[in-house]
């Protein structure tokens, strides 16, 4: 697990400002081979209407091409670097592949430079590894995980997350998520072995609200500061209290409005909900 740096309280942003220590990261700029550039689109949709409120600016940064799909079945690769990927909370390694081809992929927790990871279905039960879920065994905690066979991971990505195998029950497995959610998920879908690394990134104190800037979050404003031409909440003599139910902007309700399209039955697949 990496360690969190502290700073010494040398101004009020730095009071109670943590950072990672970076002491798992082997190499400073990334493979060029497998990167491409980012462009901004600040939550704006195609026609350049604002679709996401709160987004804009941030550093220039560069996409690194992440392999979700682990397919070079039974070729053996060697962890290269460990590196830091700006688009995502957890780190990423490189992999040197047998036949000499190079990818990324989300960087699992005690996976170290010079360690050896093989997927399919001769791989054995090993932290990075990657099989399909009929090949796991139950009980097993595993990450990027598929929800259609060949879909690619979407499950389990981010930083500290793990998924558990509960049972196998015909076609499908029990598969217990990050969020408490019981859910079937098929057999033949494929999942890494181990939980993602860099545990200790929840625990990380921005600071200082620069730092949201860095990322390209902009400030919240809230609807009833606003004057009413911005906003349904918005003016009132004096502070008023909204005298409506919370909406967006464009006067959607924010709470208790079913927004959620129906799905094709996929509710059949959850077998507990992350709620009570």
């Amino acid at each position: 697990m990496v360690d969190i740096k502290k700073y010494k309280p040398t101004s009020a942003g730095r009071r109670f400002m943590t950072i990672s220590t970076f002491e798992d990261i082997t190499r400073s700029k990334p493979e060029k081979g497998l990167t491409k550039g980012k462009s901004k689109k600040a939550g704006r949709n195609n026609a350049g209407s604002i679709m996401v409120r709160r987004r804009g600016g941030g550093a220039k940064r560069k996409y690194r091409a992440i392999d979700f799909n682990r397919g070079k079945d039974g070729i053996p690769a060697k962890v290269a670097e460990i590196e830091y990927d700006p688009n995502r909370s957890a780190r990423i390694a490189l992999l040197h592949y047998l036949d000499g081809e190079k990818r990324y992929i989300v960087c699992p927790d005690n996976l170290k430079v010079g360690d050896t990871v093989v997927a399919g279905a001769g791989a054995e039960i090993r932290v990075g590894n990657t099989k399909a879920l009929k090949d796991i065994p139950e009980g097993t905690f595993i990450h990027n995980i598929e929800m259609k066979k060949g879909q690619g991971a979407v499950l389990a990505r981010s930083a500290g997350a793990s998924a558990q195998i509960l049972a196998k029950e015909g076609k499908y497995a029990h598969v217990k998520l990050p969020s408490g959610e019981v859910r079937l998920i098929g057999i033949n879908c494929f999942a890494t072995i181990g939980q993602v690394g860099n545990l200790n990134h929840a625990n990380i104190n921005l600071g200082k609200a620069g730092k949201n800037r860095w990322k390209g979050r902009r400030p919240k404003v809230r609807g009833v500061a606003m004057n009413p031409v911005d906003h349904p909440l918005g003016g009132g003599e004096g502070k008023s209290a909204g005298g409506r139910h919370p909406s967006s902007p464009s006067g959607l309700l924010a709470k208790g409005f079913r927004t959620r399209k129906k799905q094709k039955d996929t509710d059949r697949f959850i077998i507990k909900r992350r709620t009570n």
